[in-house]
């Protein structure tokens, strides 16, 4: 399940093609200055409410206010939509202050009634809660009592309410709207209405996502014109358009690629920390919301024992060091270290060390014995045999893959590889088709989105729609993640997360392999800066939040209006097109994004 949003591709593309597609170096002889950004990952949705893939909620971040964000100096929550938020004293009704003067781009006003109506359809409509779900199961009710004010009554404490990470979209165009996979109303585009920073002016599957700067912004309108997603089939293409000057950004490098890049003219390369976690994921049995079985997950899995002696007999280090180049950071729990208060990591007791000898014998004790070809027997007498999948436009899926097949074929598990596309892999994690699969996600500042995809009320009403990132399900942990998300004592929190993930990691879903580090280029005679979040060490793309591209400052200077206020950020070059190539997925998808996010 990789997080990002979706909308029938076909449609959206009929919906959104406005003219005919604009090569790269054509791009700025239309007129203004053009930001070319070079993706290596599909975008599986547009649609808000169902987007996956890191790529999809990256390009909507920039459509769609929140109410509140993350800020680009450290994190901590900023006002969006919300210029300001008080709670009662039991700590279940939320009022947040919504800002005046905001339009949507078809002019009409931004009111907390398009919150409200978003929240509730999000509430009330399963699918519309496929990418943004978790964020709403405790909610009790939310209403506008006049246009300027927002009320959110929670069953129990939240302590996640200044981080719902859900896009307002406008109830005067969504409301018509009553199959979230049929994203038009009587022709109208919907994902076209916006109020961010851009607006989504085209959109052609595989090829190209345009933006333009919305004038109109409350905050200001950015230094350049326009932003263009363009697609990429991998990421040496993008890196070859990086340095023929066909595009201006690009991440999700390589080492290899990231190392090149190093010292060459008007190239600036940068190392952040990243907010991604890797994992391989191991089926623990897919089901429902209802626990009937889903997909087709070799059963043998759902013994706890045989997820412990895969994650025994894989060597994540080895992994970071041959096919990541060393840039990531040895993996454990959920949170990456990035986010200190609730990053957790085993005791050299608990985590599984690389020991083929020690997984070996964990199966031989579990009832798993080696048949006369060398390949293990489960009880019913079948071969243990699995699926390996992944994307084949992925690097890592590429070469790590090989190490997973030897590594499990030496302790008699032997594994296929099935490298597909981007938007296969989520579909078949989705669906529980899947028996290994690499995976990915991007974690947000608060914990709360990120266990609650842990927990069994992430499992899917249906198959194929799953907001789970892993088919866990657990009753210790989702007593533990229940707990955390109630408790507003900042550190009997903190110590709460850490439990979870403790769980998590005794009951091996899946394996953290590590904690990326982002690793992105960009032309510096075309922009000469970028905001990074979190300042200083951060990424440019696939933040939580906009600023990277809100803030990117051409080389001439860029307009004398509009942009970041003066100090926010150092800014960044001249004109920035965004290529979107078939790579790998993260913060977000379901579950594989970033995904999410």
């Amino acid at each position: 399940m990789f997080r990002s949003w979706r909308v029938g591709v076909p449609l959206l593309a009929a919906m959104l093609v406005a003219g005919p597609f604009v090569a790269p170096a054509q791009a700025q002889q239309q007129g203004g200055k053009v930001l070319r950004v070079a993706l290596v990952q599909e975008v599986d949705h547009l649609n808000p409410f169902l987007a996956s893939f890191a790529s999809s909620t990256m390009v909507g971040r920039l459509a769609w206010e929140f109410l509140t964000l993350p800020s680009a100096e450290d994190n901590t929550p900023s006002p969006g939509l919300a210029t300001s938020w008080t709670t009662s004293d039991d700590k279940l009704t939320w009022t947040y202050q919504i800002r005046q003067g905001v339009k949507w781009s078809d002019g009409q006003a931004v009111t907390a009634k398009d919150a409200a109506f978003t929240f509730n359809r999000i509430m009330t409509d399963k699918k519309a809660q496929e990418a943004n779900g978790t964020y709403v199961e405790n909610f009790a009710s939310v209403t506008a009592p006049d246009d300027h004010t927002l009320v959110i009554r929670t069953k129990v404490p939240q302590a996640s309410m200044t981080a719902i990470d859900v896009p307002i979209v406008p109830e005067h165009i969504w409301a018509g709207i009553s199959d979230m996979d049929d994203a038009k109303t009587d022709g109208v585009p919907v994902v076209g209405v916006g109020d961010g920073p851009f607006l989504i002016t085209e959109y052609r599957p595989n090829e190209l996502v345009r933006l333009k700067a919305n004038p109109d912004y409350w905050r200001g309108k950015a230094k350049y014109d326009e932003l263009q997603f363009i697609s990429y089939k991998n990421a040496d293409a993008a890196v070859n358009a990086l340095r023929n000057d066909e595009v201006d950004l690009v991440n999700r490098l390589t080492s290899t690629q990231f190392d090149a890049l190093q010292g060459e003219a008007n190239i600036t390369t940068n190392k952040a920390t990243g907010r991604r976690y890797r994992e391989l994921l191991i089926n623990p049995g897919a089901q429902n919301l209802d626990h009937q079985p889903i997909g087709d997950g070799n059963p043998a899995l759902k013994d706890v024992r045989v997820r412990k002696a895969i994650a025994q007999a894989i060597d994540p280090r080895t992994l970071i060091d041959k096919v990541l180049g060393g840039y990531g950071e040895l993996g454990g729990g959920l949170l990456p270290t990035s986010y200190p208060k609730y990053h957790w990591d085993p005791s050299d007791a608990q985590r599984y060390k690389f020991d083929p000898a020690a997984a070996n014998a964990a199966l031989d004790a579990a009832g798993y014995p080696k048949g006369a070809d060398g390949t293990r027997v489960g009880p019913d007498g079948k071969p243990l045999q699995l699926r390996l999948l992944g994307r084949a436009s992925e690097d890592f899926a590429q070469r790590g893959s090989d190490y997973v097949v030897s590594w499990l074929g030496a302790i008699g598990i032997k594994v296929t590889k099935q490298l597909v596309s981007d938007n296969e892999v989520d579909d078949r994690s989705n669906a529980g088709t899947y028996d290994l699969a690499f995976s990915g996600w991007g974690t947000s500042p608060d914990p709360d989105y990120t266990l609650g995809k842990q927990s069994c009320g992430a499992l899917p009403a249906t198959a194929g729609s799953s907001s789970s990132a892993s088919f866990f399900c657990d009753p210790q942990f989702d007593a533990l993640y229940q707990q955390e998300s109630t408790e507003l004592d900042p550190a009997k929190r903190a110590d709460l997360v850490k439990q979870a993930q403790a769980r998590y990691y005794d009951q091996v879903p899946s394996v953290v392999i590590d904690y990326d580090n982002p690793l992105e280029a960009f032309r510096t005679d075309r922009f000469t800066s970028f905001p990074k979040q979190p300042a200083g060490s951060g990424n440019i793309m696939e933040q939580s939040g906009y600023w990277g591209f809100y803030g990117a400052t051409p080389a001439d200077g860029g307009s004398d209006s509009g942009g970041l206020p003066a100090g926010a950020w150092v800014g960044i070059g001249a004109a920035v097109i965004v290529v979107i190539g078939a790579g790998v997925g993260l913060s977000r998808r379901k579950k594989s994004a970033d995904d999410q996010e």
